[in-house]
C-alpha cells in the first residue's frame, strides 16, 4: 500500500487549499499527490 495524500495548493501564491477548492478552481490551483 503507498501511503499518500493529496493536497491543494493554489498556483499563484503557493499555498495550500482544500482538494475541494483547487478541483473546482483549475485555472488558479492544483492538485498534488504527496507521498508521506
Amino acid at each position: 500500500m503507498s501511503k499518500s495524500v493529496k493536497i491543494g495548493r493554489n498556483a499563484g501564491s503557493g499555498r495550500f487549499t482544500t482538494v475541494k477548492t483547487a478541483v473546482t478552481h483549475p485555472r488558479t490551483h492544483v492538485v498534488e499527490t504527496v507521498k508521506k
